[in-house]
């Protein structure tokens, strides 16, 4: 087997034209799994000056919350993944939604800081189990020319998830305590794990023609991807953004209320509406156009991506030095923007650029790259910062690794596009 079969799948010309029968019921459960997945991961950051009041802890200690949570999850999607391309998907998305919906009960229940950090911890292990399998899930179910813009609508959830997450937890935190709005947090997840044993399970590589590898020693799987030029360069630009907006979306609803004097509910509420608009028709607009430009040239789709990265940096420093507030709004939005435009493009390169067999571990080994360098410590980073000097200064250095990103991306266009023909040759 030589190792450019290994490094991309085969050509999109072997995979059929039309998606699974039952894959709209899938899609749309793997979607509103993931739109609770970040009302989670969000309560979490609006709630912060409750949780700190509370318990007395400054800021880096505060910042420990999203690291502890991110260290778990990393450290548990490589398995998560593996099992992914070994067992039944479904089982493991099920199981992991249970788990991190009890879990996030469970914080609402804590009394002290420590047994807080356990329960973020005991997230990221459910989080994991489903991560890692469902975009390899959504990669069976449609072919080649549709998954930019299926992704892209799976995605969604994330801008749809964190708005919730910030106006849900903000009203709740504000009318009652942060400890409601946990409890609210996870009632969700414990209706959609049930209904998602139910869900269908796709065969692997069912859309990528009938010479996918479906069937890969653990192995050569690694090899193969080590030597993936591709693969490693969009994941470095997805680490670096990755950093910079986990650290953005942890620390934003505290800058607002700390240094602009809003109140909690309204910061979460404001910034919570304008993630979900921005964020929305960023993945709709990116999904749409990362097709259209990916049938036109290979890596189109991270051309794009990379392209509105470079833009987004600038965006997020005039974000907190315009002195008016509906300018800095305005800022906001349009750096969030371009960077969800990124959403279906970066992870359909993921699956796109190796065999069906290794998907799940792929993006298990991807969520451990771009969250152990990125936002597993940059919300600790921020606050140490802020610290030292404050939390303004903080948010403003964080446009430049999304800058870097954006040229990470780009030479990962140029080294997917170069990649193809060797793939085609040998498929």
């Amino acid at each position: 087997m030589s190792t450019s079969s290994v490094s991309l799948s085969p050509s999109p010309s072997a995979a059929p034209a039309t998606p699974a029968a039952n894959a709209g019921y899938a899609l749309l459960i793997l979607t509103l799994i993931n739109l609770v997945n970040y009302l989670d991961r969000y309560i979490v950051a609006v709630a912060l000056p409750g949780i700190q009041q509370e318990f007395q802890i400054n800021d880096t200690q505060a910042g420990l919350l999203g690291t502890m949570f991110i260290l778990v999850f990393m450290l548990a999607s490589p398995v998560g993944g593996y099992l992914g391309d070994r067992y039944p998907r479904r089982l493991l998305v099920a199981g992991g939604v249970l788990l991190w919906s009890l879990a996030t009960g469970a914080s609402g229940l804590a009394t002290s800081f420590a047994a807080l950090l356990i329960a973020r911890a005991v997230i990221g292990i459910g989080e994991a189990g489903y991560g890692a399998v469902a975009p390899s899930i959504i990669s069976d179910l449609y072919p080649r020319e549709k998954r930019t813009r299926m992704l892209a609508y799976f995605y969604i959830a994330i801008p749809v998830g964190a708005a919730a997450g910030y106006g849900l937890g903000g009203w709740l935190t504000q009318a009652y305590s942060w400890h409601v709005a946990f409890f609210a947090g996870g009632v969700p997840g414990l209706l959609l794990g049930a209904m998602a044993f139910f869900m269908p399970e796709p065969k692997r590589g069912a859309m990528d023609g009938p010479n996918a590898e479906t069937k890969l020693p653990f192995l050569v799987g690694i090899k193969g991807l080590g030597r993936n030029a591709a693969f490693w360069a969009v994941t470095a630009g997805y680490t670096l953004m990755t950093f910079s907006i986990g650290g953005l979306g942890f620390w934003m609803p505290t800058y607002l209320v700390r240094e602009r004097g809003m109140l909690a509910d309204d910061s979460g509420f404001r910034f919570g509406a304008i993630t979900a608009v921005a964020g929305l028709l960023g993945t709709v607009a990116g999904g749409w156009m990362g097709d259209k430009l990916d049938r036109k040239r290979e890596g189109g789709g991270l051309w794009m991506s990379g392209v509105g990265l470079m833009l987004a940096a600038p965006c997020m420093y005039l974000a907190v030095n315009l002195k008016d507030l509906g300018l800095t709004f305005a800022a906001i939005g349009a750096a969030q923007f371009l960077i969800f435009l990124n959403s279906g493009p970066i992870n359909a390169a993921i699956v796109n650029c190796v065999p069906p067999a290794f998907r799940a571990f792929a993006m298990g080994l991807n969520v451990l790259c771009i969250h152990l360098l990125g936002d597993a410590i940059s919300p600790t980073l921020i606050g140490n910062i802020a610290d030292a000097s404050s939390l303004h200064t903080a948010i403003a250095i964080n446009a430049l690794p999304v800058l870097l990103g954006g040229v990470a991306l780009l030479i990962g266009a140029r080294l997917f596009r170069s990649a193809v023909p060797r793939a085609e040759a040998t498929a």
